[in-house]
């Protein structure tokens, strides 16, 4: 017999916030993030609704809230695996309704609200929705308790994002509703309570209820991989002397430290650092599989994702702290952030985690990565053949001896291969000449400029068409020497502006006042002030200039040796 893996049944709120349910946010799932627009667009919605039906609730048409998944595998004990949104805004409406409404109408949203203790069954009052630990208390005490809401206008306490959320919607939906007649108030507990109806999907773990929620859409916000792997690993530690719960909050502090897509990254940056590989499956599975945190998860938390994750803020903020070698570690992840691929980051976070006490080791390792980085970039190697060479990288790391003849040094090949797309047409490589001219224009600066510009754009000092009777005909009458320098590096300056194609085809001295000059004064880039102080621009000059920019170039990434 096939066992029976779901259940999906419509139900009305009354049938929900009811002695059945008991609700409960997992510890994996994210904090409660519905804004004010949100939870006020809902109500809106509901009274909008409410105005097209007929006096008399019982005759109106039913409202469809959407669906939510439960892990429910048998008493009333619900886990919410998605919906919570829902579920916690649809509280915060029955907890500012009951502050509304008159006294004959409280009872049955207070009931909505908290279950009722029973003296006989020796069971206490409990609210039905437990939110995550760290904002139960606030949720308790100024929305499920009665009679608070009043009192979180004067709140003082500082909140984490999820408690101001759940403040700010409360205070939100009480200034939408107080100004509505008794009845309206009636008739929307009426209309929330009969005719509103939540699809319930109810599964008996969280592997399955990880692929319903995979496939559907609701207007809740996504489950992602580390909400699923946080429960499966915290829920191995013995929950003994609140160890459980302290390794619970290091893993949320850790996530609300990186922020939610920065934490989401740093798991596929782990799998690479574990498994040494592409994945194989899903993020989920590989770590279940290959790299089974949940077996010795203290150690999991303690000695991986912790450090790695200082690492890798370490290299998002480019703020790493040392007595002797900061600005040059920071310099190389500047750079490295400027590659147009994410794969060097296994390597960098681990070489981070491994070697953070010694300053000039890692200062070396990260300069050689940085070149190793950008050469491929430059070089275009797709993305396997990349992943295999920081495998490589990382296998001579657990060695100690990533400095030795490893895939951290350039091979001749290497260096052939970028010194020949530098001396092209870098201009046409448009996903280079950015990275390439702002790292040469650092270096002419003795690595000391550092821009915060909003837009940095490309331009050619000799345009790319010539007019016959301009003066960049006289200097260039030869259409095959300007096809041939026209987009090379030496012939290429960067603007703190968008490129404009009228002005690209000035002459010069036009060029040079009204074009490369920012408001009237010298631009921030050494690459564009060296071109002012030119009175000519021919194929000669744009050659010399092109053999000393290469030059400079293959010295910061080591081409020439």
């Amino acid at each position: 017999m096939t066992t029976k893996t779901l259940e999906a049944n419509e139900y009305s709120l009354k049938e929900i916030f009811c002695d059945s349910y008991s609700f409960e946010i997992p510890r994996y799932q994210r904090p409660y993030s519905w804004e004010v627009e949100q939870a006020v667009t809902l109500v809106d919605d509901l009274l909008q609704f409410l105005e097209e039906q007929p006096q008399e609730i019982q005759h109106a048409n039913p409202y469809f809230l959407g669906s939510i998944v439960l892990i429910k595998p048998n008493g009333v004990l619900s886990q919410i695996v998605d919906g919570q949104q829902r579920i916690t805004t649809l509280t915060i409406i029955f907890s500012v309704l009951r502050s509304l409404v008159s006294p004959e109408f409280k009872g049955a949203l207070e009931n909505t609200i908290f279950q009722k203790g029973d003296p006989i069954l020796m069971t206490e009052d409990k609210p039905r929705l437990r939110t995550r630990s760290r904002d139960q208390a606030f949720f308790n005490q100024y929305i499920q308790q009665a009679n608070q809401l009043d009192n979180l206008q004067a709140i003082q306490e500082e909140l984490n994002d999820s408690q101001k959320n759940m403040h700010r919607n409360a205070l939100a939906i009480k200034k939408r509703l107080e100004d509505e007649s008794p009845e309206t108030l009636k008739r929307l507990c009426q209309l929330l309570l009969v005719k509103c109806f939540l699809v319930v999907v109810k599964t008996l773990d969280v592997d399955s209820a990880y692929r319903i929620f995979s496939v559907m859409n609701d207007r809740g916000l996504d489950l992602s991989a580390t909400d699923i792997l946080k429960s499966l690993i915290t829920s191995e530690i013995t929950p003994t002397n609140d160890k459980q719960e302290i390794y619970t909050k290091k893993w949320e502090d850790i996530e609300e430290d990186l922020g939610r897509n920065a934490f989401n990254a740093l798991f596929a940056h782990i799998r690479m650092i574990e498994m040494r590989t592409k994945s194989r499956s899903n993020l989920v599975a590989d770590f279940k599989i290959h790299i089974k945190p949940n077996e010795q998860p203290e150690q999991f938390i303690d000695e991986q994702l912790t450090p790695y994750s200082d690492a890798f803020s370490d290299i998002l903020s480019r703020s790493f702290s040392h007595p002797e070698h900061s600005q040059q570690i920071n310099q190389s992840l500047k750079w490295l952030n400027n590659i147009d691929n994410n794969d060097w980051m296994p390597v960098a976070i681990y070489y981070i985690a491994k070697y953070r006490q010694d300053g000039k080791r890692l200062a070396e390792f990260l300069k050689q990565l940085e070149c190793v980085a950008s050469v491929q970039m430059i070089n275009r190697i797709a993305v396997n053949h990349r992943l295999i060479r920081y495998k490589a990288i990382l296998d001579a790391i657990d060695l100690g001896s990533e400095f030795d003849d490893s895939a951290l040094q350039l091979a001749n090949k290497d260096k052939s291969n970028a010194r020949k797309q530098l001396d092209g047409d870098l201009y046409l490589s448009s996903r280079i000449r950015s990275m390439v001219l702002l790292r040469l224009d650092a270096e002419l600066s003795d690595g000391t400029a550092s821009y915060d510009l909003p837009k940095i754009s490309v331009e050619h000092v000799m345009p790319q068409k010539i007019a016959d009777q301009s003066k960049w005909h006289s200097w260039c009458p030869a259409h095959d020497v300007h096809q041939h320098w026209v987009h090379r590096l030496g012939n290429l300056v960067l603007l703190s502006r968008n490129k404009n194609s009228a002005a690209s085809n000035y002459d010069f001295e036009k060029k040079k006042n009204a074009y490369f000059l920012q408001h009237g004064s010298s631009t921030p880039f050494i690459l564009t002030n060296q071109v002012l102080s030119y009175e000519t621009w021919t194929p000669d000059i744009i050659e010399t200039r092109q053999q000393i920019l290469l030059e400079k170039l293959c010295q910061v990434w080591k081409l020439n040796d």
